[in-house]
């Protein structure tokens, strides 16, 4: 409360109009009271850190505490607390793997006779991110129509 200059009350307004879900005062109360209890939240938020690459402020939502007590919770619990950059790799390692799974599953859509259009339209992406993944996936590219006016040779009279 002194930190963010509010008051109690404010404060907890807040808290309830974001929608967070509160804990009674004998919940609070039951947790101090219970080391076992702090046990397994502190090994479940250690679980979701090392092995789900989550965040302090993630494991924050998830034990209804702040990133400082969850950081203490990780700390207890013998986690090591990573650097903003490792955490950034994990994540990114992360997005590539989910990228590649879609670029593949655009190759096989695509060899299955699906047009580039259709596809971007499905995933609601852009055509020319549809082909940055189908290249990404290593398709081999069907020839392109050329349909229209701009296609025919026009010869002069």
């Amino acid at each position: 409360m002194t930190a963010s200059g509010l008051s109690y009350g404010t404060l907890l307004n807040r808290l309830r109009e974001a929608g967070t879900v509160m804990r009674t005062s004998w919940q609070t109360r039951r947790m101090r009271a219970d080391p076992a209890a702090r046990r397994r939240l502190a090994a479940h938020l250690r679980a979701l850190y090392e092995q789900h690459g989550a965040t302090l402020t993630e494991l924050a939502s998830a034990a209804g505490e702040t990133r400082t007590v969850a950081r203490g919770l990780l700390i207890e619990a013998g986690g090591t607390v990573r650097t903003t950059q490792q955490t950034r790799r994990i994540h990114t390692a992360a997005r590539a793997v989910k990228r590649q799974k879609l670029a593949l599953s655009l190759r096989a859509r695509y060899e299955a006779g699906a047009t580039v259009p259709a596809l971007a339209e499905e995933c609601n992406y852009s055509t020319a991110m549809v082909y940055r993944l189908l290249r990404q996936a290593g398709t081999p590219m069907r020839p392109q129509h050329r349909h229209g006016p701009a296609a025919q040779t026009w010869k002069r009279p």
